[in-house]
């Protein structure tokens, strides 16, 4: 017989296969079978344009963008090399020529 995953919001060895996923009985818990698979789908990050981004690339701005706490702005069309892919709300690590480092989200950039 084969050994079912214990839950991972309770760690309780009770869990039960219903079709495409598992159940845990004690916390009511439910994950997919898949799930390694999707949380690997899922931090690919992409630009604005559907393209996947890799540490190291350059990146093209692709709306003008407020600096918090600032009065510059990054324009249109500023080039950024040699990206920082991170985990969070904002994607990407970089440092911008003229501002400094900043963080950035993904869908305001275009892979150069």
């Amino acid at each position: 017989m084969s050994e079912l995953p214990n839950c991972p919001a309770c760690n309780s060895a009770y869990t039960y296969d219903d079709g495409l996923q598992y159940v845990c009985p004690e916390c009511g818990n439910e994950w997919s079978k898949t799930g390694e698979m999707e949380a690997e789908a899922e931090s690919v990050v992409r630009d604005a344009n559907g393209n996947p981004l890799v540490d190291g690339d350059t990146v093209t701005v692709i709306k003008d963008l407020k600096v918090k706490g600032s009065s510059s702005v990054v324009k249109v069309g500023t080039r950024v090399k040699n990206i920082r892919l991170v985990d969070g709300d904002h994607d990407i690590d970089c440092k911008v020529d003229g501002i400094g480092p900043m963080k950035l989200k993904s869908q305001f950039v275009k892979k150069a």
